[in-house]
């Protein structure tokens, strides 16, 4: 049976779940169960509301990534939620287990606690919904930084990261693992693994959140911790 979403907060205004890795954000073309409609099916139930709820999608994973994701559940929280996306005010880490390093690349010099940040110019092929690097300037590229550092060395090579955007461009973490540190993340077939996993899930998860409540004037801090599968 495939995981469910847990609620790990939920107020007047916002409700966060932990998303199961392979589960879609919002309703598409698969017409598997999205985390939006199960969310509003949670909210209808456990506050006994005949009709349809509201809920604000403010930010998204992708489907083969699991962890934490905020919604609003008016539209003024939903409104100044985005907001605080879109103005930065948002502090997101996630967790990644890398595949191992090729010999030449910038990923196999790295050791337990080294850090840095990658800049990247990233464009997005909307057709193939695939992520390369561009030069900066080019029309349609977006600016992306991304701090990592390095929490374990796994017995094969690979590498267990912390990663910190601090920009939300659409694939941003598996670019820069994949092509950053020449380091893609466990399962990401599409940004070079090795091979697949089971679920068609990737190693790379969203363990942390922070962010402003949209009407309680103080930080809204969540957990959400992760063993990845062997």
């Amino acid at each position: 049976m495939a995981p469910k979403p847990q609620v790990l907060h939920c107020d007047n205004h916002v409700l966060v779940l932990a998303k199961p890795s392979g589960m879609p954000m919002v309703p598409d073309a698969s017409g598997d169960p999205s985390l939006f409609d199960w969310a509003k099916d949670w909210v209808k139930r456990k506050y006994n509301k005949p009709g349809e709820a509201f809920l604000g999608v403010v930010h998204r994973l992708d489907r083969p990534v699991s962890g934490i994701v905020a919604f609003g559940r008016t539209s003024k929280g939903a409104d100044r939620l985005s907001r605080a996306w879109r103005e930065s005010e948002v502090h997101k880490e996630y967790e990644a287990r890398t595949d191992p390093p090729a010999q030449s690349c910038a990923g196999s010099a790295l050791q337990v606690g080294d850090h840095g940040e990658l800049e990247q110019w990233l464009w997005k092929d909307r057709a193939r919904n695939f992520v390369q690097v561009a030069l900066a300037g080019r029309d349609g590229a977006k600016l992306a930084h991304t701090r990592y550092r390095v929490l374990t060395v796994l017995p094969d090579g690979g590498l267990h990261l912390s990663l910190e955007p601090t920009t939300g461009r659409s694939h941003q973490l598996r670019v820069a693992c994949a092509v950053g540190l020449g380091v893609p993340i466990r399962g990401d077939l599409k940004y070079g693994a090795r091979r697949a996993l089971m679920s068609r899930r990737i190693d790379l998860h969203a363990s942390r959140l922070r962010f402003p409540h949209p009407t309680r004037g103080e930080e809204v801090c969540l957990e959400c911790p992760i063993n990845f599968e062997s």
